[in-house]
């Protein structure tokens, strides 16, 4: 791992047109060889996007690939370049609300694109943060991941900045309460544990309430905030969206659903970075088999 990390390091000197092409050419290399993941990726996309032909379905999973290769390499960028550099390399739509996210508790609530790691650095580059963190394997990876993510908190804050998920919600509703919004990755599937089975593109899955329950034991704000590539290898796009307005009220379930449904408008507007790897629906509703055996 550590060559890995001098790799990244090396790379992240160069021009981004140069390492964004390398990381696409990556990708291409990842989506020949990695089979799981290219066959649970072709899996999401016949699931959410049934209307592509198989061979659209390919096309994307490769673009979907060759982004989040991409998405690793310029990793490098965000934890050791200039201060100067990502504020030319990140736009920021409209503007990191930092002043209303200190006085409100504030949730932002980041759906898993490949470029999500921007969006925390284009926040703490303002102002203070808060996010769940797990463990990493690799030791060296994993101090290398807290230190890149940390890299403009101060200390005091660095300390307090990434959450275990062992310790369960109050640490968090703490730290919302001093004036620390929440990052938060709302998507994945955490297993039917604080769970609920609502509609993904159609497709019942597992979905956390978390974000609805925390909003409303805080009675705080959700500030959904997407990211994207920039065109022509200019950097990376950081759009922070109006709060919503009378979330989560008094449905549970309504509320993660229109969480659902909001994620599903941003995925089409860049369906190729999405985190279309990952095993999405995993969980099933009972008496419902797998649909990642033995589909293609």
């Amino acid at each position: 791992m550590r060559v890995v990390l001098a790799v990244i390091w090396l790379l992240h000197w160069l021009p981004l047109p140069v390492l964004g092409r390398i990381g696409e050419l990556f990708g291409e290399v990842l989506f020949l060889t990695m089979r799981e993941r290219r066959q649970i990726t072709l899996v999401n996309l016949s699931l959410c996007l049934p209307d592509l032909s198989a061979r659209e379905r390919k096309s994307l999973a490769r673009a979907h690939f060759r982004a989040y290769a991409r998405s690793v390499l310029e990793r490098g960028v965000l934890w050791w370049a200039s201060p100067a550099r990502l504020r030319r390399l990140i736009e920021v739509e409209p503007f990191v609300p930092t002043q209303t996210s200190i006085d409100t508790p504030t949730i932002f609530l980041c759906p898993h694109f490949v470029c999500l790691e921007v969006a925390g650095v284009a926040i703490t580059m303002q102002g203070p943060l808060c996010s769940i963190y797990t463990q990493q394997r690799s030791k060296v990876f994993d101090q290398a991941l807290r230190k890149g993510r940390a890299r403009f908190a101060t200390q005091e804050e660095a300390d307090r900045f990434l959450l275990s998920r062992g310790d369960g919600i109050k640490p968090i509703m703490r730290a919302m309460r001093s004036g620390r919004p929440f990052l938060m990755l709302p998507d994945m599937d955490f297993g039917p544990r604080e769970s609920i089975f609502v509609p993904f593109f159609g497709v019942p899955a597992a979905t956390l309430t978390a974000p609805a329950r925390l909003a409303a034991a805080t009675e705080g704000q959700v500030i959904p905030v997407t990211t994207q590539f920039r065109p022509n290898y200019r950097g990376w796009r950081v759009r922070f969206h109006p709060a919503w307005q009378d979330f989560p009220g008094d449905d549970i379930e309504a509320a993660t659903r229109r969480m659902n449904a909001f994620i599903e408008q941003q995925v089409l507007q860049a369906p190729a970075e999405y985190f279309w790897s990952h095993k999405r629906f995993k969980t099933r509703p009972e008496g419902m088999q797998s649909v990642y055996d033995g589909r293609t």
